[in-house]
């Protein structure tokens, strides 16, 4: 925290940092003679009427008055990688838009909207990487216009917490009443780690997904359009662990879903027999891909991991992933409720 040459608690922002990353300290209000002090790291923005906005890396935004900051100062944009590949938020959502991409999408500026019969947030909703050619209210409106004109419900995928990440738009979104229903985390590790952990025996892997692949899959009722999704990208593989050998009708014991696109691989799709877990299975599929993305040129990997999945974050921090940014999805506050995609 800013400290000045005599000791003191100093204040070093102003509304003029709107946009930057800050780090404030507060005075909370106390019933007792002891005073507390809260600490809030994250992108300031909006400062009006004696408030300030800030929205920290998760997303979260935390209202401050400004009569009690005790001291604040501007921070880098973003906390020194210490490990695994540098990459800027820009560059991992294109690569995950590649790997993921939708039956139908129009440009509005440099947002593209998305559409896949509703099958994941991810295939129906805006990715909106710079600016839309309009204002943002008339931008939204013609958003609201495009996911109407196809039955689905308006979203705008965004993301806070690294280099390049979209905080004020968030702000923006929240301000005009859009909701945010889903958040997730990208983590990213270097790939040859992760082929080094298991022989990856037993793991076969093919071009497409095949029935028994299908019937693992946790997304129920997959139509042609969702397989058309899963099978989009400039190299995707998939891994299958057989399930029980005496039974050819059965369900495979794990699978995986790998998307190679230049220096990055993408997993996906890691699902895992549950009266087999905690057997090495995930390991050995994610091991078997990225060995095979390694032979394509690949050196860096990115996943996508919900904040709630504890089995997960284990394992892939196991694996030497770390934390580079979380998306986020608003629903327009008109948007109907049914027809919800996942994310």
């Amino acid at each position: 925290m800013e400290i000045s040459a005599a000791g003191r608690l100093v204040v070093r922002i102003t509304p003029a940092d709107v946009g930057k990353r800050v780090s404030v300290r507060r005075l909370e209000a106390s019933g007792g003679r002891s005073e507390k002090f809260t600490d809030t790291v994250g992108v300031l923005t909006s400062w009006t009427d004696g408030v300030l906005m800030i929205t920290r890396r998760n997303g979260e935004s935390v209202r401050i008055a400004e009569n009690s900051v005790v001291a604040a100062k501007v921070v880098p944009a973003a906390p020194a990688r210490r490990r695994g590949p540098a990459a800027s938020y820009e560059e991992l959502a294109r690569v995950g838009a590649r790997g993921w991409q939708p039956v139908e999408s129009e440009r509005l500026g440099q947002w593209e909207l998305r559409a896949a019969s509703g099958f994941t947030r991810r295939a129906n909703s805006v990715l909106p990487l710079g600016d839309p050619g309009l204002p943002l209210d008339a931008a939204l409106d013609a958003v609201r216009r495009w996911y109407g004109e196809r039955g689905l419900p308006a979203y705008v995928q965004t993301a806070t917490g690294a280099e390049g990440t979209q905080e004020l738009l968030c702000a923006e979104l929240e301000r005009r009443g859009w909701v945010r229903e889903v958040s997730a985390e990208v983590w990213t590790g270097a790939l040859a780690p992760v082929a080094d952990r298991a022989e990856g025996a037993g793991v076969t892997l093919a071009r497409e997904a095949d029935e028994a692949w299908l019937a693992r899959y946790q997304r129920k009722g997959v139509s042609e359009v969702a397989l058309r999704v899963l099978g989009t990208g400039p190299s995707v593989w998939f891994a299958t662990v057989p399930g029980d050998t005496g039974d050819a009708a059965a369900p495979p014991a794990a699978i995986g879903r790998c998307v190679v696109d230049g220096r990055w691989a993408g997993f996906a799709a890691v699902e895992v027999d549950p009266a087999r877990r905690r057997a090495g299975l995930a390991t050995e599929v994610m091991a078997a891909l990225a060995r095979r993305a390694l032979d394509e040129g690949a050196s860096a990997a990115w996943l996508q991991v919900e904040t709630d999945n504890e089995g997960a974050r284990a394992l892939y921090a196991a694996l030497g992933f770390t934390p580079h940014h979380t998306y986020h999805h608003y629903r327009a506050p008109d948007a109907p409720d049914e027809r919800r995609g996942r994310a």
